[in-house]
């Protein structure tokens, strides 16, 4: 029997009860998510039968998609090994560009003894080179947020990526420490690259999946961070050893690997990307299916959020915190258990590397609660998890034993990357007209985060770097009580349930962010669809009537029924 077969003899557990004489491909649904109907019952009990399909909110014809779509042709289903356009093709595109960005802004880091010697760097001059790279991407990040709203996730990838190429080819170059200093506050630019992944994700998956989606890719774009680690050393020793380089000209050519892999991302987002299911920016808005937006409008909404400041706050110190292990924990067993370099390298890429489980996992957790308590359960399990992390940081520092230190470190990585998956399961719902500059101010928190915490703990003498990680998970459980204050009235928030005024709903949250005028011109329609598609995040509770899309005709609304969601 087929599938379409098999889906006309039951009712999507979603809730929708669908004609029999018509197809159920489109809606077909990997996700288990309970999320209640997209529009409400207009016809009595039995009558279903004879309601048509109003194809202009939910999308019937599935052949133009490889994947089920929502109404806003969002994918409601991952599919990891395919390369589909334009779902899948955009999360292999968005995920490798940030890798790229991860393996050049730390190649450094685990080739500081040589470089150190090769350069007569001070610890100070170390301390602030770690904090130039990633210092650079905070302004990056709010300007790739503006642009990822303006022209598209796919044009501001491949200029940010392109642009940043030829400060890691000059790292090859440098002979002083202001010349190292400088390389690696220009090639921290392209961190930026993680604001365009996760616009592009939010613009690509459904909101049952979307916490999925932004988790995989930035958790294996951060792989990057572990993964160079490793594999800068393997590569410098390459050179040194059998290929008979002096090492001191070794560790100058291994910086052509992430600089070539800079350009061939690049011109691969570029050439196969696309920034939205239905295209891109440019031929949308030439076609008009693409409202042309006030960049100003964009930022002041995304900007007046309180919001985007609490998450912020709080991304600073889980992203924030990882990439400060990824600039210090080489050196930090190198010093302090006296480990080989290479052994070192691979002990600290640990951290990093279980990006490819733990942020995914963070993303996944934060759907899944989502499911059975709405959004009340994504903020409990961020601000869970990431306290949990900080008080695993607290331990480690404590600690003097190697065997120890490693399983605490790892511990401490499942939660503090996890914590930045469960954040992004969040942040699409923030912001549907300024999703981009949330993002970008967000990133940069994350960034701002990491460079005041290797600023206080790990460039003076002031505190030995053993002390600088307990203190920095003291940091952490204080940066992350904020988020128990953050509330949706049409959801809840961790201590308070949604508000029962009749006013308080998905329709009237993200319309808020149009203003009349531009509402009278149908400006916020995908703002309505979004908010159709938002419905999930209500829980287990009866879901009053939606308002209905403004382009749909009572009688030609698809036959539902409510239930518990």
């Amino acid at each position: 029997m087929g599938e379409d077969q098999q889906n006309k003899q039951k009712p999507l557990e979603y809730g929708v009860i669908m004609d029999r004489n018509h197809s159920m491909s489109a809606l077909s649904v990997s996700s288990s998510c309970n999320t209640t109907p997209l529009h409400p019952r207009t016809a009595q009990e039995g009558e279903a039968d004879e309601l048509p399909l109003e194809t202009a909110d939910i999308d019937t014809n599935n052949d133009l998609f490889p994947l089920p779509v929502d109404s806003e042709h969002k994918a409601r289903k991952i599919k990891l090994f395919s390369v589909a356009k334009p779902h899948m093709r955009a999360f292999h595109l968005s995920w490798v560009s940030f890798f790229t960005s991860f393996v050049s802004s730390f190649a450094a880091a685990p080739l500081l003894p040589v470089i150190r010697d090769n350069l007569d760097l001070t610890k100070q001059q170390i301390g602030n080179a770690g904090t130039a790279s990633v210092a650079g991407s905070i302004a990056s990040r709010l300007l790739i947020g503006t642009l990822c709203d303006l022209v598209g996730p796919r044009y501001a990838c491949a200029f940010l990526i392109l642009l940043t190429a030829p400060a890691v080819f000059s790292m090859a170059s440098v002979s002083t420490a202001t010349g190292f200093v400088l390389a690696r506050f220009l090639i921290g630019f392209s961190l930026a690259s993680f604001v365009t992944c996760q616009f592009w994700m939010s613009s690509m998956f459904s909101t049952e999946i979307v916490g999925t989606a932004n988790g995989i890719t930035a958790g294996w774009a951060n792989l990057g961070g572990g993964a160079t680690l490793l594999v800068m050393p393997l590569i410098h020793n390459l050179l040194a050893g059998p290929l008979g380089f002096p090492a001191f000209v070794a560790w100058r050519i291994a910086f052509f690997v992430p600089g070539i892999m800079h350009i061939v991302s690049a011109l691969m987002v570029l050439t196969l990307g696309q920034d939205l299911p239905d295209g891109n920016f440019g031929e949308l808005k030439r076609t008009g299916n693409q409202i042309k937006d006030s960049s100003w409008k964009v930022i002041r909404h995304g900007v007046s959020n309180h919001k985007t400041w609490v998450f912020a706050l709080s991304y600073g110190y889980c992203f924030g915190v990882e990439l400060t292990i990824d600039n210090i924990m080489t050196q930090y067993f190198y010093d302090r258990f006296g480990l080989p370099l290479h052994t070192a390298g691979v002990v600290a890429s640990s951290f990093g590397l279980a990006n490819i489980v733990t942020r995914p996992f963070g993303g996944y957790l934060s759907d899944w609660m989502a499911q059975r308590f709405g959004m009340r359960g994504r903020l409990w399990t961020l601000w869970l998890v990431q306290t949990a992390g900080g008080l695993a940081c607290i331990f480690l520092g404590r600690l003097g034993h190697l065997g120890a230190a490693i399983v605490v470190m790892i511990i401490f990585s499942c939660f503090a990357e996890a914590a930045a998956g469960a954040t992004f399961g969040i942040i699409p719902f923030v912001s549907r007209r300024s999703l981009g500059v949330i993002s970008g101010i967000i990133g940069a928190g994350g960034i701002l985060g990491a460079i005041l915490t290797q600023l206080i703990f790990f460039t003076s003498s002031a505190y030995s770097t053993e002390t600088g990680i307990s203190l920095m998970g003291i940091m952490i459980v204080c940066c992350t009580f904020p988020i128990v204050g953050v509330y949706f009235p049409q959801w809840g928030g961790m201590l308070r349930p949604a508000s029962t005024s009749p006013t308080a709903t998905e329709e009237a949250y993200y319309s808020k962010e149009w203003s009349q005028e531009e509402q009278n011109k149908g400006m916020h329609h995908a703002s309505l669809k979004f908010a159709e598609n938002s419905r999930g995040e209500r829980g287990k509770r009866i879901a009053p009537e939606p308002v209905l899309n403004p382009n749909s005709s009572p009688t030609a609304l698809l036959g539902t029924q409510y239930k518990l969601a």
